[in-house]
């Protein structure tokens, strides 16, 4: 299925039903009294999550959403019925924008969780609302209100516990294969990951956390240039980022392709730059022993001694189990400080 975290649409709720202006007319009561039912109200309009969907793309097939109008009121004092409720079935993690002022509306976050979207039109009343010990016959009656209709603007951010990032080609989507049961595609050309991926990491027999990987970035990112400056939003929510770099190359592009990163980071949000953020350096199987304590001295000399760095092959396997429990440990420790 393709892979859509962005859509319009527009919500037009149910007008209310309009009250009846009747009287009761039977054989032996010719001058009855003002019998006229309410109506009923509009249907509503609600966002409801599904933990089933993991995508916004039905909603690039269908974009006008309208819920029933309330039937009228009737004689004899009878209400007209109330319309339905229409509700939309969005992803989790859906951030819902009132399209016409940027307003942010909701955030659906938890398991069949709601949101209402469009009010439905409340019911008119009929005139037998009106009778009183003045008027014995009123003919006034109210109409129905008009259902709510919005503009809106839906946008997916994944959950994660953990967001990987870095050049394309960089390891990210073997990394993501190797500790979970994710199976993005792998291959030897950039952008080979084209949405965001999610792996569930499981840590013994009850634990884990869940990894997003998204396309790879490059120099002039957050200029638009390449792929994965549209997907930075989906690490937002993450609590640590994971920077992979391919370290099967000269120690000064190893350094040079990790600031390129930073940079980027920076000039699209301040704030996710301000992650806690370690580095990854992949494809240790390439490369000798001595080569990668020296470059491990390099980095650390350059970045600081504070750097967090880890040493993997993300296709070997090596480092990885040790990483992950770093990881889970970190949450763990993340989560008692809360």
């Amino acid at each position: 299925m393709k892979f859509v975290d962005q859509a319009t649409i527009r919500v037009e709720a149910g007008n209310g039903g309009d009250g009846c202006l009747s009287f009761l007319r039977e054989k032996f009561i010719p001058k009855g009294g003002p019998d006229g039912g309410d109506g009923g109200d509009g249907g509503s309009i609600y966002l409801t999550v599904d933990e089933g969907l993991n995508t916004l793309v039905d909603f690039r097939h269908n974009r006008l959403y309208r819920a029933k109008n309330g039937k009228p009121g009737m004689g004899r004092d009878r209400f007209g019925k109330n319309a339905d409720d229409l509700y939309i079935k969005v992803p989790i993690g859906t951030l819902v924008y009132d399209d016409d002022t940027n307003e942010l509306i909701g955030d659906l976050l938890t398991k069949n969780e709601k949101l209402l979207v469009a009010q439905g039109g409340f019911h008119g009343l009929g005139n037998a609302r009106f009778k009183s010990s003045t008027n014995r016959s009123p003919r006034k009656i109210t109409k129905g209100t008009s259902g709510e209709i919005r503009n809106l603007k839906l946008e997916l951010q994944v959950l994660a516990d953990v967001g990987l990032l870095g050049m394309p080609n960089s390891g990210k989507s073997s990394l993501l294969r190797a500790v979970s049961e994710a199976t993005p595609k792998i291959a030897d050309y950039p952008f080979t990951t084209m949405h965001p991926n999610l792996g569930v990491v499981k840590v013994g027999n009850e634990e884990s956390f869940v990894i997003a990987d998204i396309p790879g970035l490059i120099e002039g990112a957050a200029d638009g240039i390449g792929l994965g400056i549209e997907f930075l939003k989906h690490l937002g929510r993450t609590n640590l980022l994971l920077h992979l770099v391919d370290i099967y190359q000269d120690k000064e592009d190893v350094y040079n392709d990790i600031k390129k990163i930073e940079v980027e980071l920076r000039r699209y949000d301040k704030c996710l730059s301000e992650k806690d953020r370690w580095l990854i350096l992949n494809k240790s199987d390439l490369l000798p022993n001595e080569f990668i304590n020296e470059l491990n001295e390099y980095l650390l000399s350059k970045l600081g001694d504070a750097t967090k760095i880890f040493t993997i092959s993300a296709l070997a396997g090596s480092g990885c189990k040790e990483l992950i429990y770093s990881i889970h440990n970190w949450i763990s420790k993340s989560e008692e400080m809360k």
